[in-house]
């Protein structure tokens, strides 16, 4: 997000269908009042924007677990879609550093290989660690696949927040309010409880046929 927001010629949404995905689920997550107030939980509204028209490039932040059954998602197809997949254990680890409890559909893993089959198996599929071991070639990648040339203001942002932030951004957003370009990926030792372990053990199955079905550069 920080990254296609920093071209000259984008806007970003950052998770556009968080209120509503909170008020119809009923979920506690943090700061929940001040999402479902501040945000749109008419997910038609947030349909129409996401797929209006557009002037220069509209990047769009989702997180997939938001595609919760009520919602259709015939739309989505209109859109220039890449799907992120990370591994299980370090999905969960960074989701339960702000919410102790964790269910195999809040992670996403379940919802975006549904997607990729809803999609017919066209979207191209990025693993974070392949993107973090050169972030330069996969965002020349992305932007050749979405139409649109590359621009090295990509690659390095000032820090600090944005107004473009969803207002859970003091409770999800730490290591990206101190970020000024792409981490390399480091290997640390995850400790998770056997809960935890349990949810992310469940959902491996479905990061290995995504993984399977990745883009390698």
């Amino acid at each position: 997000m920080r990254s296609w927001e920093n071209r000259p010629d984008s806007r970003v949404v950052d998770e556009p269908l968080y209120a509503y995905y909170l008020e119809t689920t009923g979920l506690n997550h943090p700061g929940r009042k001040e999402i479902i107030a501040t945000g749109q939980t008419s997910w038609q509204a947030v349909v129409a924007d996401l797929t209006g028209p557009v002037d220069g490039v509209y990047y769009q932040k989702h997180m997939a677990q938001h595609l919760i059954p009520p919602l259709p998602r015939a739309w989505i197809a209109s859109l220039t879609n890449v799907i992120l997949i990370r591994d299980p254990v370090d999905v969960v680890a960074s989701y339960v550093r702000s919410r102790a409890e964790v269910t195999d559909n809040d992670i996403g893993l379940i919802q975006q290989a549904d997607l990729f089959d809803q999609l017919g198996g066209a979207a191209p599929v990025i693993d974070a660690a392949d993107f973090l071991q050169d972030p330069e070639r996969y965002t020349r990648w992305m932007c050749a696949y979405a139409g649109v040339d590359f621009t090295e203001a990509m690659l390095a942002w000032p820090a600090g927040p944005r107004a473009s932030d969803g207002v859970w951004a003091p409770h999800w957003y730490d290591s990206v309010l101190a970020s000024t370009g792409f981490q390399p990926a480091r290997r640390r030792e995850i400790e998770l409880s056997p809960e935890s372990l349990a949810v992310a053990e469940r959902n491996r199955p479905q990061y290995s046929r995504l993984h399977a079905a990745r883009v390698v550069l």
